[in-house]
This record gives structure tokens, C-alpha cells and sequence, in this order.
């Protein structure tokens, strides 16, 4: 095992540490604690970058109790998300978490560390990509494994150490705290909302491109093509989402293939992006979840969009441009 790190916060400087070092902490699946350290993370070995948040709390694209990691040793880095080019293109984008057995904390006058090339395709040998035909082995399949439900206390515990680590201030937890508050009386006395009609949802193909710029339709518009659950064809239209109606915003991508959430499996979609600064939030999920460590990006049916013409818009404001991160990520059925 590689020398553990005394605890990371929120801000501090890090590099990761060689391949020599990564690999003497792998098992033979070449993860440590059920997660997995992948080939997509090789390429930043040597590289510094801030810390971004302890991950103390997350959420997976399933219903259920929100999820804490089994050891209290990850973090995730700032920007830092997987490219999925060793898993055949996966366009989840997923926020990669770091064990800190996998970080050493620096300051910034410390001599950067040589990258060993040698050492890192020898590591890349030792690292797994799938389980069999069809099945995906990486951070995204093994969440289940790597983490545990939490309990109410729990949660509240892990809020409290979120906060002390520099995850989030005051001022954000009371935000949190009193949207959840909000919404969990709301959706007792009003029921689901949004949500439409019951029965099929209708399909919209704008062929939107990266770069191109949309305007994100009005709220009724886009309850007229949810079903009664809140979802277009098992893609839901989460509570967060409505904060971006009648934005003007830009495609990052066009989102054609994903690894499921603890299945390992690649699902195809159809006439969906993601927009640039649109990512998970959780408040409105449960006590605590606005700390959640996953900052998804949030997936779009294009029917809820609009194109604008030409390549940008002039009106758009740089608070529009920059949206905030507060914004959750749809949740697909299984």
C-alpha cells in the first residue's frame, strides 16, 4: 500500500501520485475498496489539480436512500471527469472520485514528479474494462459495491463533515436544507410535480450539435410531454431542471451512449444533450443531498429545448452562461 495522505479538504493541492505507486495499491480487478482505478484516469498521473469536495454523500440514477462510500478516504478533483475512451466512447462524463491512497498533497514550490510511461502502459495491462460480453467494468458499475445506504443519522453526520471540510458553507447548507424542506411538504399536500399525462410520450429529433445554442422551453410546454410519473420516455424532468426554463444556454454534447449506474451495461439514447453548466444539484432529494460528491451532468430530451439561430446568442448573460451548478440531473428508469 502506497503511504495514505492525511485528510484531503475541499481547496488543497494534490498530485497524483506514479503508476508504480497507483499500482501497488490495486487489487486484482486493479481496484482498491470496490473502486476502481481506470484507464481513462492514467493520463493525470504527475498532473496537479485542486481538490474539489470530500465525497461524503451521492446518488445514483436509481430511486432509493442516498449513499456514502464504505471508507472515508475520497475525494474528487476539480474538472477532472472520465473521457470513457477505454470503455467504448461512454458519453457519461462521470465526475472520477479519487482515493487518497492515489493523492499526495503538495505545495506548489514541491518538484513535479517524472512520468513513467513504461510504467504506466504496465499499469494499464493490470487494469479491467469489462466483466464479459456487453458489461462495462468501471467507477460507474461498481458504486453499489463501493458504498453503503445511509442512514438518517448518517446523512446528517456526513452534512455536518461535508460542511467542515470545506464542501459547501453556511449559507448553501441552510439553502439546501430549506429546499428539501420545501418540496417535501409541497409533495405531500400537492402530490408529484412536474408531471404529465399518463400514457406515451411524445418524441422531438432536433439534431442539436455541440456549440449550437438553445433556449430551454417553458415549464408547461414540457409538462405536455411527460408522463404522470414526471418522465419522457424514462428520462425524468427533475424539480431543479425548472429552474432553466426560458434560459438561453449551449450544447456541450450530444448523448448517445451511457454505462448504467451499478449494471455495467450501455444504454443507447436518442434525441438527448447536455448543456453546458447543467449539473446535478440533489437538494430537493433529501436532507443532506446538496452536498452530493457525483455532479452529474444533467441529460436533455431535445423536445424540451429550442434551437436559436446562428452560432450564438448575444442576448444571453454571462450568469446564463455560467448556470448554475445547482441543477439535477434527470433520473433514468431502470
Amino acid at each position: 500500500m502506497g503511504q495514505r495522505n492525511a485528510r484531503l479538504c475541499s481547496g488543497d493541492l494534490v498530485e497524483v501520485r506514479t503508476a508504480d505507486e497507483i499500482f501497488q495499491t490495486l487489487d486484482a480487478a486493479g481496484a482498491l475498496d470496490h473502486l476502481p482505478f481506470m484507464p481513462e484516469m492514467l493520463e493525470f498521473c504527475g498532473q496537479r489539480f485542486r481538490v474539489s469536495r470530500r465525497a461524503l454523500t451521492l446518488c445514483i440514477y436509481e430511486p432509493g436512500t442516498p449513499l456514502g462510500f464504505n471508507t472515508d478516504d475520497v475525494v474528487t478533483l476539480e474538472g477532472v471527469r472520465c473521457s470513457g475512451a477505454a470503455h467504448d466512447g461512454c458519453q457519461k462524463s462521470c465526475l472520477i472520485f479519487w482515493r487518497e491512497a492515489w493523492l499526495r498533497k503538495v505545495e506548489h514550490t514541491a518538484v513535479q514528479s517524472h512520468i513513467d510511461l513504461q510504467s504506466i502502459e504496465q499499469l494499464r495491462g493490470r487494469l479491467t474494462v469489462t466483466t464479459g460480453p456487453g458489461s462495462y467494468y468501471c467507477q460507474a458499475s461498481e458504486l453499489k459495491r463501493a458504498t453503503h445506504s445511509l442512514s438518517t443519522r448518517e446523512r446528517i453526520e456526513g452534512y455536518l463533515a461535508g460542511l467542515r471540510a470545506g464542501n459547501f458553507s453556511v449559507a448553501q447548507m441552510a439553502r439546501s436544507t430549506a429546499i428539501w424542506l420545501f418540496w417535501r411538504i409541497r409533495r405531500r399536500f400537492l402530490g408529484l410535480y412536474p408531471r404529465g399525462k399518463s400514457g406515451p410520450t411524445p418524441i422531438e429529433s432536433l439534431n442539436l450539435q455541440p456549440g449550437e445554442w438553445v433556449e430551454v422551453k417553458s415549464v408547461q410546454s414540457i409538462m405536455e410531454t411527460l408522463n404522470e410519473h414526471g418522465h419522457n420516455r424514462g428520462l425524468g424532468f427533475s424539480l431543479d431542471m425548472r429552474l432553466l426554463c426560458g434560459r438561453r444556454l449551449r450544447v456541450r454534447a450530444r448523448l448517445e451512449k451511457i454505462i448504467v449506474d451499478g449494471t455495467g451495461k450501455m444504454r443507447q439514447l436518442r434525441n438527448t444533450v447536455s448543456l453546458e453548466g447543467s449539473t446535478c444539484g440533489c437538494a430537493f432529494l433529501g436532507f443532506g443531498m446538496d452536498g452530493c460528491s457525483r455532479c452529474e451532468l444533467t441529460y436533455w430530451r431535445e423536445i424540451w429545448l429550442r434551437r436559436l439561430d446562428g452560432p450564438s446568442d448575444p442576448l444571453v448573460s454571462q450568469v446564463e452562461r455560467n448556470a448554475s451548478p445547482g441543477l439535477t440531473s434527470g433520473q433514468l428508469d431502470s
